[in-house]
């Protein structure tokens, strides 16, 4: 055979998918994910230009619209196409402004919770077994308390506010990461591919960081979608008992929290904060199902 032949062979050869296309061909077999994707995007998109695309700024009171219908109902003006708060605050405008701040408590809670978490897993993984018990039963000592009421008695300990509830959430959901990360590392360490490290002389940073860590990522990103949910379901519990955001920052729970007493005589003021919640959520969880189904092996669909 010559060698333009070999050549062309070799060009004509069909080239393996790219990781990325892998992925997203798994990805995309879910369509809940893939719903929840489009609709996570959406809300993240909001988020970011809610100062551009909002009709108002979230604190501005319009005094003589309190408590203005929806557009749909009796009495409801294209002005306030969701209606009013009971300071005539425009609804749309502060549930834009919302997502920036559901949204900010989420980012904030994973990057301190999965950051924490892994650098304790990694360390209970390879550290000696006296330091890998001490580590699980301080993370078991956590995780016996209720999550939420954990995070109430932080916050309370250091003052309510948007900052301590980020903190307290932040604390309560490390030792799922700890775990985690520790289970996975235990798997990697029985591997060829790591003892054949330690004999090519890697150091003990390379082989947590570099060799094993990698390889740990898929289940913990899946952690991490989850993660992000239930940041922002906690930080609305913790806003609606007046231990998170404080008004007038028009954080979802927040909103909810000071709309309550008008629940019977103005329903959106307390339905539209709560749908937001329950999209962002879903959405997300949705997403963190797909997630799984793209990276774990076992969970690959032929």
């Amino acid at each position: 055979m010559t060698d333009t032949s070999m050549t062309s062979a070799a060009t004509s050869a069909p080239q393996p998918p790219s990781r990325l296309r892998e992925f997203w061909s798994y990805f995309s077999e879910n369509r809940g994910a893939v719903i929840g994707l489009y609709v996570f995007g959406f809300l993240l998109l909001v988020a970011i230009l809610a100062p551009l695309i909002a009709p108002y700024d979230a604190a501005t009171q319009f005094r003589q619209h309190t408590l203005t219908p929806p557009v749909w109902a009796e009495g409801g003006t294209w002005d306030f196409p969701l209606g009013t708060d009971p300071l005539g605050r425009d609804m749309l405008s502060r549930l834009m402004h919302g997502a920036r701040y559901s949204f900010f408590v989420g980012l904030v809670v994973v990057a301190v919770a999965a950051s924490g978490g892994i650098l304790f897993g990694l360390i209970a993984g390879f550290a000696p077994r006296w330091l890998d018990t001490f580590i699980m039963r301080v993370m078991d000592v956590v995780l016996a308390f209720p999550s939420l009421l954990l995070a109430l008695a932080l916050v309370a300990i250091l003052g309510p506010s948007l900052l301590n509830a980020m903190i307290a959430i932040a604390i309560v959901q490390q030792p799922h990461y700890v775990r985690l990360t520790r289970a996975s590392v235990m798997n990697e360490l029985t591997k060829e591919y790591v003892t054949s490290a330690r004999v090519a002389g890697a150091g003990l940073l390379r082989l947590m960081f570099v060799t094993v860590l990698p390889n740990c990522l898929a289940p913990i990103i899946v952690q991490a979608a989850l993660s992000f949910s239930n940041a922002i379901l906690d930080a609305a519990a913790l806003g609606f008992l007046g231990m998170g955001a404080q008004p007038p920052i028009p954080e979802w729970g927040t909103m909810l929290s000071e709309s309550r007493e008008f629940i019977l005589r103005a329903w959106w003021v307390v339905t539209f904060p709560g749908i937001a919640i329950l999209v962002a959520v879903l959405a997300i969880n949705l997403m963190g199902d797909g997630l799984r189904d793209a990276l774990d092996p076992k969970m690959r669909r032929s």
